[in-house]
């Protein structure tokens, strides 16, 4: 699994020019997902993502994490994630999971984030042609990848 997670003042998401997520200060968490990806791998990245230390503190220092905050997710499937620019110009997504197994997998991540934030996350809609808007606050920007768990 991978996340592009970005510290975010506010956060949307559009289908089909609806608004179906909408949150102030939180973490826009762009999740990527492979074939080899596991229920391990969600644990730890939940638990690395609710305790990273990213937020302000009092003297403007990141040292809060997300559960310190009490800050709002949304959560965006992004198979574009796993793209590889190797080879020639065209991106290849080889490496991205089919929906049979990333579906069962976004949702236990989403799962996992609420029971372990006891709060509602807000997603994108798996598949979907999406609008995404946010105001990045820092800018912060996580790539964060379950394979590289060093």
């Amino acid at each position: 699994m991978k996340v592009a997670l970005q510290r975010v003042s506010k956060a949307n998401v559009t289908v089909e020019k609806k608004k179906i997520a909408d949150i102030k200060n939180g973490l826009l968490i762009f999740l990527g997902i492979v074939n080899e990806d596991t229920h391990d791998d969600i644990q730890w990245l939940v638990k690395k993502i609710i305790n990273l230390r990213i937020f302000n503190d009092e003297q403007q220092i990141m040292n809060k994490s997300l559960l310190d905050t009490n800050g709002e997710i949304i959560v965006v499937s992004q198979f574009t994630l796993h793209a590889s620019t190797k080879k020639g110009n065209r991106p290849s997504y080889i490496k991205a999971a089919k929906p049979d197994v990333a579906i069962p997998l976004y949702e236990a991540f989403i799962t996992n984030l609420e029971k372990n934030t006891n709060k509602k996350v807000q997603t994108g809609k798996f598949g979907a042609d999406m609008k995404v808007e946010l105001l990045n606050d820092g800018p912060i920007t996580i790539i964060i990848d379950t394979k590289d768990k060093k």
